[in-house]
């Protein structure tokens, strides 16, 4: 894994930032991920009318998106050789947002081999928590460094 300027973990969660930046869906959503240490992540999100659904809030699929991708992310500071796959997600929604800050916090739970269990959140700009999950990923055979994204 080549990795300019920052080594080890460091350089895996900067290479991890990256390739979240990279992602063409991430294009869509004005958010960004933060790894905030081993088995932690954190994306920031700013819930807009664009992401409504009928009713005048949020639909889920940002809460999803959100949830997924905090965990995963948590899940993969763990895994420095291959990309993980969701292989499912349990969410909860506990609170409707309209517009503001959201930030999803994912955190590791479990699993250091093939099968990764880690949890998330989503705070809203008051401090209160609209959702939460709890995902499981496994290893793929995608390499981390096969990924342009990914290149530090």
């Amino acid at each position: 894994m080549a990795m300019s300027g920052n080594s080890g973990a460091e350089g895996h969660w900067r290479a991890l930032e990256g390739l979240y930046a990279s992602a063409p869906i991430n294009h869509l959503f004005d958010s960004k991920l933060d790894i905030t240490g081993e088995g932690r992540a954190r994306i920031t999100f700013d819930v807009t009318e664009a992401a409504y659904h009928a009713a005048g809030a949020a639909h889920g699929t940002i809460y999803f998106k959100m949830l997924d991708d905090a965990a995963f992310y948590a899940a993969n500071t763990l895994v420095t050789d291959r990309f993980l796959l969701t292989t499912s997600f349990n969410l909860h929604f506990t609170k409707p947002v309209r517009e503001g800050r959201v930030v999803a916090e994912g955190r590791w739970v479990s699993g250091k081999r093939r099968v990764f269990v880690a949890e998330s959140r989503l705070v809203d700009a008051e401090g209160d928590e609209i959702g939460r999950g709890t995902g499981t990923f496994m290893k793929s055979r995608i390499s981390l460094s096969s990924l342009p994204g990914y290149a530090a």
